[in-house]
């Protein structure tokens, strides 16, 4: 394994977070990690060009510096849907183009945590969509289960998706993002016997969250499935 591809129910789930709680589990563990967010929208313009906030965050957790060309090959500037986005500047998202930066981060390090964008099924193109990048990456799927209303359907439709399409579901972890969720309990209970996965995680609503206080939510789970 030379890394997990971090997927999410939806736009909002917390992924960035997770994805940075994953980095820092297995630095704690001495690992060499970096993180990679292929493509994103919603960049904001600097003078080195667009950056998006989640990629710049993914790329300071990194155990070692790394270009922000290989963290986020494509960064669209409108936060729409990043298919729209690319096509609004005549631009083509190519699977080549991110395996070959992928290839770069993973000749760095010993494991690369890659985040995608929205959901699942989100397009990337016309023939393209979120899903199709673990499978370009031979990565292991985490799947991202926002814990509040609606998380049921979003968590199983989710996971059986990821299961149809043939890729690995290595585990999945509830992110309560709402902190007055009504039966939060049930609800885990439920994903926890329906999802196909081993739950490796559950991290609690958190008004300001960090990599390292939360990686101490996911790090047993790693461990006890061999994905540190």
């Amino acid at each position: 394994m030379t890394g997990l591809f971090v997927t999410g129910t939806d736009t909002g789930c917390g992924k960035t977070e997770i994805a940075l709680a994953l980095m820092a589990a297995m630095q704690a563990h001495g690992r060499v990690v970096l993180g990679m967010k292929p493509v994103a929208s919603g960049c904001e313009p600097t003078p080195d060009g667009l950056r998006n906030p989640d990629a710049c965050r993914l790329r300071e957790q990194g155990s070692c510096a790394s270009p922000y060309r290989f963290v986020n090959p494509y960064a669209f500037g409108p936060p729409i849907a990043p298919h729209l986005a690319a096509a609004q500047v005549g631009c083509r998202i190519d699977l080549a183009v991110i395996e070959a930066a992928y290839a770069e981060l993973a000749n760095a390090a010993e494991r690369v945590i890659v985040e995608g964008v929205g959901g699942w099924r989100v397009p990337l193109g016309p023939n393209l969509a979120v899903g199709d990048l673990p499978r370009a990456l031979g990565l292991p799927v985490v799947l991202v289960v926002g814990l509040r209303l609606g998380c049921l359907n979003h968590g199983l439709l989710t996971a059986e998706a990821i299961v149809a399409d043939g890729l690995h579901l290595a585990g999945w972890i509830g992110n309560q993002v709402d902190p007055d969720m009504d039966a939060l309990a049930g609800n885990v209970a439920t994903l926890t016997e329906r999802i196909p996965a081993p739950c490796l995680g559950l991290v609690p609503w958190c008004a300001t969250p960090s990599p390292v206080a939360w990686a101490e939510f996911v790090a047993d789970g790693l461990s006890a499935h061999r994905l540190i």
